[in-house]
């Protein structure tokens, strides 16, 4: 199957943003009445085909976006090398492991239908599921309304303490992985804009 026809989490952008009123750019904290609001309008999601959503700004995909924590507090920062399937991200760094989200069968809650798709993404990057955690602790939303790609997504935004011992690269053809202290990353141009954003608000 194309990944165009893959059938993906969607939701109408008037109401993620009630109409623009809860419209933002950059990374936006969980505690933020914002926030709160456009997390409570993720039930009323859609599953549509990929390929049809990448084009209309009507709709956002829903991305789940996971930054891993060890033990010392270090994040995992990883990198996309020319293995990999997404071209446009090539030889920049990222701090959030996710993907695209899929339907549950049979499943209404929108919260468990994120962790089993961060689950399923975890798996396959990194090796770990959220069970083998502490769980998913949501941080906030990412959106990036200045570029043709950000228009059509918004990022859910998670964190996950694990040990730094749970955690291998699957692929080592795609990614190269390394941890760091969230204070020492100075230089934000290594990092796709999603990760970059978040990276600005935390220092």
């Amino acid at each position: 199957m194309s990944k165009f026809d893959e059938q993906i989490t969607v939701v109408a952008r008037n109401i993620l943003f009630d109409n623009e009123s809860n419209a933002f750019n950059g990374f936006l904290s969980h505690d933020d009445v914002k926030s709160e609001a456009i997390l409570k309008t993720l039930s009323q999601y859609e599953v549509k085909r990929r390929g049809d959503m990448e084009e209309d700004p009507s709709f956002k995909q829903l991305i789940s976006y996971c930054i891993l924590e060890n033990e010392d507090g270090d994040i995992l920062v990883y990198q996309r090398l020319s293995g990999g399937g997404e071209a446009r991200l090539h030889g920049l760094a990222s701090i959030g492991v996710g993907g695209h989200m899929n339907d549950v069968p049979g499943q209404e809650d929108i919260m468990v239908v994120i962790q089993e798709n961060a689950s399923r993404e975890l798996l396959e990057e990194v090796g770990l599921t959220v069970d083998e955690t502490d769980g998913l602790t949501h941080i906030g939303f990412i959106n990036d309304d200045n570029n043709e790609v950000g228009r059509v997504h918004i990022g859910v935004v998670f964190k996950i303490k694990v040990r730094k011992a749970q955690v291998e690269v699957r692929e080592t053809d795609t990614l190269s992985i390394h941890w760091q202290p969230v204070d020492t990353i100075d230089d934000l141009s290594k990092f796709e804009s999603w990760s970059a954003l978040i990276l600005e608000k935390w220092n």
